[in-house]
Parts: structure tokens; C-alpha cells; sequence
């Protein structure tokens, strides 16, 4: 029988330091907490770092958890942490902007709605939790697609269309999701729901991953301005909790 590989142990006892560390770790500070020499454990970084296990940052040279290891299996993020984590700060965005709440993840090659406040108003609503939506129709799903370009690449083989006004060309969605990078938060109008317009910003958690995506939807005329964009200050509100969401979710940029 093979016995153990020596430097996959390492490697595996670098990334449990990692995660039980307070912040990130230096390579002298990984060498001497595993009693390894400096150079075994440089070279071990750089490979973990190379397929993206651990990050490295530019200004202090230390090391922290990548995102690709974070992101093996399901998600590094447990669906009910997001949500639970999520939910006061839903409430507060639906009370302060008096329309309907979604926070979704990416699942499948779609958008998972994973809890929903209605608009705070008498009218008469459906529960959304539980549905699945497409991600290249809506600003959930273009907030979650401007983070992960496997996604991306596979939403653009099926562009399904919903209306006059959705997405269907993947130049169109390169466009829309350059924007989305750039800007910070997402829009759709019309490219689901006839009618609809939706706002969304995306949810970080540990190491800066996009993990969810939180949002506002309602009717065109309440979300945008006579001019088709939208109000400012709902953008405010939507970019607002998914900062106050990240945070607790241990996010230190966004």
C-alpha cells in the first residue's frame, strides 16, 4: 500500500493554518509554525497559489485563503448562513426602498432565490423562495455572472429570450456584464418580466468572494426615473445591504 505524500501533507497543513489564523500569515510565520524551511514552504505557497488555494496580497506580501478552494463542492458558504446572515438587512432594504427583496445564488447555471421580502404594501404577492431564475434576465443573476466566468461562459450557450428587451447575443452580455464590474451593481429592465425593472449588487464574503447577490424589483415606473435610469438613491439603498451583508459575512472589500 502507497504510503502518504509528503508535500500534499504540507500543503494541507499550510491551508489548515491559514484557516485558523486571525489574518493573513507571512512565509517565515508558515515556516516556523510548521517547523518547515523557508524555501519548502515558499515553493508549497506559490503552487497553492498558482490554482488558486491561497491569495497573496500586493502590499504586505502575505498569504490568506484563495477563493477557488473556498469555492470547491457546493460553496465555501453555506445557503442558510447566507440567508440567516442576510435576512435583517433584506427587511431594512425593503422598508427603506417600499419594494420586494431577493437575495439569490448561483446553482446550476441559475439564479436560486433564496429568501424574499414582498413590497411592505397590501397588494397582492407570491412567495419567490425556492425559484429558479436565469441568470443572464435578471440583476441577480448579471450580478453573480460578472464574478464568474465559468458561468458566464455557459449562460452564453443558452440566451434564452423572455422579451423584446432580453439579452440574446453574447456580445450584448459581455457588454452588460463589463458594466456591471465597473459600476458595482446590476440593472434589468423588461428582460424577465413585462413591466418589471430590478436593481441588484452583489454579496462578498471571506477573501472578497461573490457568493449572492441581493436586489430590489418592482414596476418600471417606481424603480426608474422619466428619463429610463434609475433612482440614485435605490441604487444607494440596494449597494448599501449588500455592503452591511458582507460585512457580516466577514468581507473585508467589496
Amino acid at each position: 500500500m502507497p504510503g502518504p505524500v509528503q508535500s500534499i501533507e504540507r500543503a494541507a497543513a499550510i491551508l489548515r493554518l491559514l484557516a485558523r489564523g486571525p489574518g493573513r500569515l507571512g512565509v517565515g510565520e508558515i515556516a516556523a509554525s510548521l517547523g518547515l524551511a523557508r524555501g519548502t514552504a515558499h515553493g508549497i505557497l506559490r503552487t497553492l497559489q498558482r490554482v488558486g488555494f491561497v491569495e497573496q496580497d500586493a502590499a504586505t506580501g502575505k498569504y490568506q485563503l484563495g477563493a477557488a478552494l473556498l469555492h470547491l463542492g457546493t460553496s465555501y458558504l453555506d445557503v442558510n448562513e447566507l440567508r440567516s446572515r442576510a435576512i435583517n438587512w433584506a427587511d431594512a432594504l425593503a422598508a427603506r426602498s417600499g419594494e420586494a427583496v431577493r437575495i439569490g445564488t448561483l446553482l446550476d447555471g441559475q439564479v436560486l432565490v433564496v429568501h424574499h421580502v414582498f413590497r411592505p404594501d397590501d397588494s397582492l404577492q407570491a412567495l419567490d423562495v425556492g425559484s429558479l431564475l436565469p441568470l443572464h434576465a435578471t440583476a441577480l443573476g448579471k450580478v453573480l455572472l460578472a464574478s464568474d466566468a465559468a458561468a458566464t461562459a455557459a449562460a452564453t450557450a443558452d440566451l434564452t429570450s423572455y422579451g423584446r428587451r432580453t439579452i440574446t447575443t453574447p456580445r450584448e452580455l459581455a457588454r452588460a456584464l463589463s458594466k456591471v464590474r465597473e459600476t458595482g451593481w446590476a440593472i434589468e429592465i423588461e428582460e424577465y418580466t413585462l413591466g418589471e425593472a430590478g436593481l441588484a449588487a452583489p454579496i462578498r464574503g471571506y477573501g472578497g468572494l461573490v457568493v449572492g447577490a441581493i436586489g430590489v424589483s418592482g414596476a418600471v415606473e417606481r424603480l426608474l426615473s422619466a428619463q429610463g435610469a434609475p433612482h440614485p438613491q435605490l441604487v444607494t439603498y440596494v449597494r448599501d445591504a449588500a455592503r452591511a451583508v458582507s460585512r457580516d459575512l466577514g468581507a473585508s472589500r467589496w
